[in-house]
């Protein structure tokens, strides 16, 4: 895999150490990294010239050595449930995709609802689950830390233009996933940098516990991440309860079965003292058994985990179904009735392909550009 090299790299890569080192070795002073910080993250400026308390000699020194967003917003679907989808066109020509979910609160208004962004962090993805549109045309590469970051950036920029819910100290959001596009731990110090500029104070100052990291189960580098010093929450994409079932769904568990997966779970809770969830996505006459309920009720338990269950959202190409309401209700009644946490997630952004990757292989394949990168 070549790894793409940006003509001039953004600015939303940096952390403030490394921009520290840069004034230092640019002749300015260290006390402008501040400033240039909070312009960046709390008044997010569209333009270095915005940056009225910097002097223009520094405006133009910093517009030489970096460029501010690193991707262009192309495309912005609206949802009749209130879910946005963007796609984003990277330096290279490369498309990713970045929701954003409002989910109103009761009694309030839309002004107040609960707005979560899912983030995408590679182009693609390599590990083939067999439900997602995301890996459909292969893997091509890693985002950068500045093009993660920048993703937020934009759904501020939205969120500024279209709600008087928008604060400009803080974020228009309320939680971030890392569960759009690609495989997160398989981009893990690209999702370390980007954890620290977004928990940090002089970043956007986001609360770890509202950051979830979602992951297909790469087991290593979920010690690993259990290990870091941001703890954020955990999701694991089972979708299966048993080997047998799981790897009909999932590749990954050929290579970390849950024999090794299960332990890593555990070890990320005893880490960071929090529950984890675990995701499955509810597929007909594939893992939809009450025999499935009952195991995955055992694995849960174990865990201390809560169960999100996902009816399946079609995707275009793929040959799966969705189970009938009374079915995803039966496996939901096996799980409570053994004290498992559980909820089940209604699908938000049908009408506009929400999905992963759906709305960036649609794209390519219109644009006569879809290439499948191994």
């Amino acid at each position: 895999m070549k790894k793409f090299v940006p003509v001039k790299p953004s600015i939303y890569g940096e952390n403030r150490e490394s921009l520290l080192t840069a004034l230092k070795r640019g002749g300015h002073p260290a006390f402008r990294a501040d400033q240039i910080l909070s312009w960046l993250y709390k008044k997010r400026v569209r333009d270095w010239n915005e940056m009225s308390n910097i002097p223009k000699s520094l405006r133009e020194w910093l517009a030489e050595q970096w460029t501010l967003l690193p991707l262009e917003r192309i495309l912005c679907k609206n949802s009749s449930d209130v879910t946005d989808k963007m796609l984003f066109a990277l330096e290279d020509h490369s498309l990713i995709e970045t929701v954003l979910i409002r989910a109103p609160q009761i009694g309030v208004g839309q002004e107040k609802a609960r707005h979560t962004v899912c983030v995408s962090i590679q182009v693609g993805c390599a590990y083939g689950c067999r439900f997602c549109a995301s890996g459909l045309a292969g893997f091509k590469r890693n985002l950068s830390t500045a093009e993660v970051i920048a993703q937020l950036i934009q759904i501020c920029h939205l969120e500024d233009e279209q709600t008087v819910r928008a604060d400009k100290d803080y974020p228009s959001f309320d939680n971030i996933v890392f569960m759009g596009m690609g495989e997160p731990l398989a981009n893990f110090d690209t999702l370390v940098r980007a954890l620290e500029i977004l928990n940090a104070d002089w970043g956007f100052g986001f609360g770890a516990r509202r950051i979830t990291v979602s992951t297909s189960g790469l087991a290593p580098q979920i010690r690993q991440l259990a290990d870091e010093a941001v703890p954020v929450r955990l999701a694991i994409s089972l979708h299966g309860a048993t080997d047998e079932v799981r790897e009909q769904i999932m590749p990954i568990n050929r290579k970390y079965p849950l024999a090794e997966l299960l332990p890593a779970a555990r070890y990320f809770t005893e880490q960071n003292k929090r529950m984890i969830t675990l995701e499955f996505i509810l597929i007909e006459d594939l893992n939809d058994s009450l025999e499935q309920a009952a195991a995955l009720a055992e694995i849960a338990r174990d865990l201390h985990a809560h169960v999100n269950c996902i009816p399946y959202n079609t995707v275009q190409g793929l040959p799966w179904k969705r189970p009938s309401m009374k079915r995803q209700e039966a496996f939901v009644r096996v799980l409570r009735k053994r004290g498992v946490s559980v909820t089940i997630r209604r699908e938000k952004g049908h009408d506009i392909e929400a999905a992963c990757g759906q709305l960036r292989l649609q794209t390519e394949k219109e644009r006569g550009t879809l290439v499948s990168v191994e």
